[in-house]
């Protein structure tokens, strides 16, 4: 039995799911996310697994065979924090995490708990940089 990777993209409805988002504060970041990942990454937004909202995507394979598609940017407005997702092994996001605002790492996603805490000039830039890298990184990216 192989691994199965469960963050999977959906056709669910990216709007459909913010309108179950229970605070009000917090939907109204995930719609600005929405706007700002859309017009960084140049790509529509779309449901991955039942929480994350995921822009463009590419196909990567490890030495190890383990292969599956992922999105190059994306968000989830979580009931604590908003996970903000970027490609990880890039070297540049840490530099521009230093301008960023007050926020948590974890290994593959950056916590906030409002937009407010941090500088959208430099979202938008680690938006682009993880698009970027990812697709020089996995050239058959979409």
């Amino acid at each position: 039995m192989g691994y199965e990777l469960k963050t999977k993209q959906t056709e669910n409805s990216v709007v459909e799911f913010i309108e179950t988002v229970g605070s009000p504060k917090k939907r109204e970041d995930a719609y600005r996310l929405l706007d700002i990942f859309t017009e960084a990454s140049g790509c529509p937004a779309k449901m991955w697994g039942p929480s994350m909202i995921g822009f463009g995507r590419y196909h990567y394979k490890y030495p190890t065979g383990h292969e599956g598609d992922m999105f190059l940017a994306g968000f989830s407005p979580r009931k604590a924090k908003i996970s903000l997702y970027f490609a990880t092994g890039d070297e540049k996001r840490h530099d521009l995490l230093k301008d960023f605002g007050k926020h948590k790492t974890g290994k593959a996603c950056v916590y906030i708990n409002k937009l407010a805490d941090v500088n959208e000039d430099v979202l938008r830039q680690l938006i682009i940089q993880s698009v970027v890298f990812l697709k020089e990184t996995y050239p058959d990216s979409k």
